[in-house]
């Protein structure tokens, strides 16, 4: 019998709705093409997903936004009206993907229209993860996952978040991260921290949808003084929770086939990014050709326009010192700006790196898999990205080897010269 993973268009992270928005002021025309790739090994061979998958976009393609779901995005004021108005009338069409088998492997291609075709990456991802571990979802499976979550939370539990601000000498007025003040007394000095947030990114590789949401109800109940947010629209709409993200890799990847100037893409980016959303979503994507390259790109004007970095490969110390580091060059105060760490965390990895960071800047961080599919089953780390558009490869130049991905080792190695990286 037909089981729909996919029952909402909203059950994506929010950054391919406000990646979109862009392209479709923008780049109405782009043409792309959008690759699965699976980064590990399974345990069984992906080809025998084939038809399941494509019964499963078959249904994704027969869904449309609900008025009710169109009002929810209408009272994010960062979202233009045209927007909300486009998205009223947007359906993925079929003619767009493909799916096909090579041995073992399953190939999944999206192609067509960028503002088409970019929106299958996510639902993809989630219906071959949940079509995968169905073999694996047993009894003893799920009450594998719950006692791990009680684990991570009896963990946060246990930890006690310090005070909220940076050491100011008294009797100055200390300046808090949400604004507000308060005077100090005597003469000591007070070392306070920001507060430890972290945020559910794991609607991609997720175990399945109701675990999904189980994993997310549980935490916002248990320790909402910490757990603040997900990158998974509907259930941010459903639990009352803040619904995060901005940008991605595909987005600034896009303006290398645009017509700019290489050495150029990040900046027209970012440009780009402020003249949409003028002071809203403002954390920047930082690793599409490492954080040397970006950092040399983000000047004073965006330092001071963006409210802060997102970290997804290399060592997150390093970066974040990078990061401070220049922030401090710039003479900009790193006690208004944010630091969110969102690559492979976990929530022990996390508060290491609170407690390295926390007394310096707000920090948030944004765990995937460790929440979304920690079961004791192996997880699979399969992408969708961007690998074409108009007519030409794209590339991201990761700080961590293995996240390169390119399917033209000319423009790869000519991306490699413009900004100085070694192979």
């Amino acid at each position: 019998m037909f089981t729909p993973i996919i029952r909402s268009l909203l059950d994506t992270d929010l950054y391919k709705l406000t990646m979109l928005s862009p392209m479709l002021h923008r780049f109405p025309a782009n043409q792309a093409v959008y690759s699965f790739v699976c980064r590990n090994s399974p345990q069984y061979p992906f080809a025998t997903l084939k038809s399941d998958v494509e019964a499963q976009l078959d249904h994704l393609c027969t869904l449309t936004y609900s008025e009710e779901e169109l009002a929810y995005l209408a009272t994010k004021s960062y979202f233009k009206s045209d927007f909300i108005d486009f998205l009223r009338i947007f359906h993925f069409q079929r003619r767009y993907i493909s799916v096909s088998t090579e041995g073992d492997t399953l190939e999944v291609v999206a192609r067509g229209p960028q503002i088409h075709v970019m929106g299958f990456e996510i639902f993809v991802l989630s219906i071959v993860n949940e079509l995968y571990f169905r073999r694996f979802t047993t009894p003893e499976v799920l009450a594998e996952g719950r006692r791990r979550l009680a684990d991570k939370i009896l963990m946060l539990r246990d930890f006690r978040t310090q005070s909220m601000v940076a050491e100011v000498p008294a009797p100055n007025v200390l300046k808090f991260a949400n604004g507000t003040s308060a005077p100090m007394e005597g003469g000591a000095l007070h070392t306070i921290r920001h507060p430890f947030e972290f945020f559910d990114f794991g609607t991609r590789r997720r175990f399945s949808r109701d675990w999904h949401e189980e994993m997310v109800a549980t935490l916002a109940r248990e320790v909402p003084q910490y757990f603040k947010g997900t990158s998974n629209v509907h259930l941010a709409r459903k639990y009352g929770i803040a619904a995060i993200g901005t940008m991605a890799h595909e987005y600034l990847q896009t303006f290398q086939a645009v017509g700019v100037q290489l050495k150029n893409f990040q900046k027209e980016a970012l440009e780009a990014w402020v003249q949409e959303y003028r002071g809203d979503l403002g954390v920047a994507l930082t690793d599409v050709v490492g954080m040397d390259a970006f950092i040399s790109d983000f000047d004073l004007y965006f330092a001071k326009l963006f409210d802060g970095l997102r970290h997804d490969s290399g060592d997150p110390v390093i970066w974040g010192e990078k990061a401070l580091a220049h922030y401090q060059r710039l003479k900009v105060d790193a006690h208004t700006k944010r630091l969110v760490f969102s690559d492979s965390l976990n929530i022990p990895k996390a508060l290491r790196l609170y407690e390295h960071f926390s007394d310096r800047v707000q920090c948030g961080f944004g765990i995937g898999t460790d929440l979304s599919n920690d079961m004791g089953v192996p997880a699979l780390n399969i992408v969708m990205k961007l690998t074409e558009c108009n007519g030409q490869p794209v590339a991201k130049l990761s700080d961590t080897p293995g996240k390169t991905l390119c399917t033209d080792e000319t423009f790869l190695a000519y991306l490699r010269q413009v900004f100085k990286q070694a192979a």
